[in-house]
């Protein structure tokens, strides 16, 4: 039996291979979810301002405006998680993309099942961002919020999904979020690459290291005073990632 979903989560694709294009919308809107699809770039911003998607595919060859560039532009006003479906195996393409905000990268061709599994995955990455954003206390944390380096430092509110670095507020993706709550919930103690690899993207990821170096990278420019001398997001050298204990138990 197909499943389906039990509302309407809207998904927006961005793809200029009809043949493609039409595949998808069948398999997704078969499975319930509402879809929209565009071939064009420049059409897909406009479309994405009034559709308000949950969830993005989007192919990186377009005509009029390319999916890196309409990835930046999506970043400015939307966390929606992004997934590119794209023909570009090659390492740096995918650095680029993460770089740029996307969630995942799924190289052509891929099995319908790998793919709705990974749609899967971004939209419960994203649920569960916005239950913590929205709920009074986070119910997974063991504190109410984590503060390394006083008032200046690093503040990651777990009950209202807030970060701020320096004093300012600091805007995550959802991934970016995810990963840096994995973090700070476990302060002081080092998680493997393979850990942070299935905590924050799930077990099929497990090898997937480019991930986690790029969204790492990500994270210490927008945290840190100084990424190349990161106070906050430490690495074990071949191992993992840690952040320091927070200045005191109960903040």
């Amino acid at each position: 039996m197909m499943a389906t979903v039990d509302k309407k989560v809207r998904i927006l694709c961005v793809e200029d291979d009809p043949q493609m294009r039409t595949f998808l919308l069948a398999q997704l809107k078969a499975r319930g979810f509402q879809t929209q699809a565009v071939r064009d770039g420049a059409q897909a911003i406009d479309l994405a301002a009034i559709f308000q998607p949950q969830l993005v595919l989007l192919d990186l060859s377009l005509p009029s405006l390319d999916g890196l560039t309409f990835l930046r532009r999506l970043r400015e006003w939307s966390s929606a998680p992004v997934i590119v479906l794209s023909a570009h195996d090659e390492e740096p393409v995918k650095i680029k993309a993460l770089d740029l905000g996307a969630d995942d990268y799924l190289t052509k061709p891929f099995s319908l099942n790998e793919l709705l599994a990974r749609v899967r995955v971004a939209l419960r990455r994203a649920e569960e961002t916005a239950r913590l954003r929205n709920s009074v206390m986070g119910g997974e944390a063991q504190r109410p919020s984590y503060r390394c380096g006083g008032e200046g430092g690093l503040l990651v509110d777990f009950a209202h999904r807030v970060v701020r670095s320096g004093g300012r507020e600091v805007h995550l993706t959802p991934t970016e979020y995810d990963l840096l709550c994995e973090l700070t919930r476990h302060a002081g103690k080092v998680l493997t690459h393979r850990e942070l690899l299935q905590r924050v993207w799930g077990p099929d990821y497990s090898r997937e290291n480019t991930y986690l170096r790029t969204f790492v990278r990500h994270l210490r420019r927008k945290l840190e005073p100084d990424p190349s001398q990161p106070r906050f997001l430490r690495n074990e050298l071949g191992v993992g990632y840690f952040v320091p204990p927070p200045d005191t138990e109960e903040l």
